[in-house]
């Protein structure tokens, strides 16, 4: 964030101090110390995280990419990364929510021409609003039909995140030859949600299905010139989606190891064999968390060189160029293909570090494993390493819908 200049006032004139700034990595410290304390029985339960949300919207961290001027945050993309990263370690699915929330909420706001934007901005902060989506692109698209009163939405989406407890749900759908992206609240008239999401990880995401049957849409409510080409800073969409999925990866990560660490220190015992007084000193057990040590900070270094790709990428606005584009895609998506993997072996190895008693149900250690494993089974990790090798061969990053 650029610092202001150093205005000078004239003697006897006292300058005024300007607004604190939010400190939104200390909001998502607190919200992540309320979670972890019954994180295990939550995800053991797998209720509607209700009480969840209002934790979030007491956070101040819903308005975080809101501008100030609008009354929100004025928080810079990597504010919000990392908010997302903090409360990971703590509870990778409350993580998502607030990751799939900034994501819906960016993508309104550039989708809308700039009055609507800046009107959905301040009605979003004043409302406190979360936001979801129902954009999947594996399910059938949606349809949007003119009639005289706007427009009529039919259609049917699965892994709809966040949707069901939306107060705003971003979506797209065809409308004549093309396609329309637009806002409508997720408790219109003729909005159903199935919550059936029953996956065995990320069970608080809430990505179940929802239905729209002939739901009314406003004019106003369809989001920019439907007509037109989008805006070009809407090509960063989809590696801000990526990016945000790499930092709940790694935040779940650092949770895991960190479980792991504190349980290795008190509570396991070493082996016969080891030599050793306490599980923390066995050669075996020093050298593989020192592994995977190394893992998770060579992740966290390529997840800061893609944020800082993206900060420029996006400070460029809607006079970014392809290349530029690229330049941000090709480090995001190889942060995502590593963080992927890393998050993958520190949530499976760490049983191997603690222990046959670690696996206990009332530690729940699982639940890292399985979230991560739920969610990345949702883009497949080769294909995001296709991308980076295509980027670093051949300088192109092939065009695949709402994934690259």
């Amino acid at each position: 964030m650029t610092r202001p200049s150093v205005v000078t006032f004239p003697a006897g004139r006292p300058a005024e101090s300007p607004a604190p700034r939010f400190d939104a990595i200390a909001a998502a410290e607190r919200v992540a110390q309320a979670l972890l304390p019954d994180a295990a029985e939550r995800d053991r339960l797998g209720a509607a995280p209700r009480k969840e949300l209002e934790l979030l919207r007491g956070s101040g961290l819903l308005p975080l990419l809101n501008p100030q001027e609008h009354g929100g945050g004025g928080g810079s993309f990597t504010d919000a990364l990392l908010a997302v990263r903090v409360i990971g370690r703590a509870d990778a699915s409350i993580a998502q929510l607030l990751a799939y929330h900034y994501l819906h909420l960016t993508n309104a706001l550039w989708r809308a021409a700039p009055e609507q934007s800046a009107a959905l901005s301040r009605a979003s902060v004043a409302g406190n609003w979360f936001w979801g989506g129902a954009s999947n692109p594996r399910d059938p698209e949606s349809k949007l039909t003119a009639v005289e009163d706007g427009f009529r939405l039919t259609g049917r989406k699965t892994f709809a995140s966040n949707a069901s407890l939306a107060d705003r749900i971003t979506l797209r759908a065809e409308l004549n030859d093309g396609f329309a992206v637009l806002v409508v609240p997720g408790d219109r008239e003729g909005v159903t949600h199935g919550n059936d999401w029953d996956a065995f990880g990320q069970r608080l995401s809430e990505s179940g299905t929802i239905t729209f049957a002939d739901v009314h849409v406003a004019r106003d409510e369809v989001l920019g010139d439907p007509a037109a080409a989008p805006p070009p800073r809407t090509s960063l969409v989809v590696p801000f989606h990526q990016l945000l999925i790499v930092n709940f990866y790694l935040g779940t990560a650092e949770g895991a190891l960190s479980e792991a660490n504190r349980y290795i220190r008190t509570v396991s015992r070493p082996w016969q064999a080891s030599n050793v007084e306490k599980a923390s000193l066995d050669p075996y057990i020093l050298e593989h968390y020192g592994l995977l040590d190394v893992e998770l900070r060579a992740s966290l270094a390529l997840a800061h060189v893609a944020a800082e790709r993206f900060e420029a990428a996006a400070a460029r606005a809607n006079d970014i160029t392809l290349d530029e584009r690229n330049v941000a895609a090709g480090a995001i998506y190889a942060a995502k293909v590593h963080s992927s993997h890393t998050a993958l072996e520190i949530t499976s190895k760490i049983f191997e570090l603690m222990g046959a008693r670690a696996t206990a149900g009332h530690y729940g250690f699982d639940r890292f494993w399985r979230n991560i494993r739920t969610h990345t089974l949702h883009d497949p990790i080769v294909y995001k390493a296709r991308e980076v090798g295509n980027y670093a061969l051949n300088g192109t990053i092939t065009p695949t819908p709402l994934y690259s």
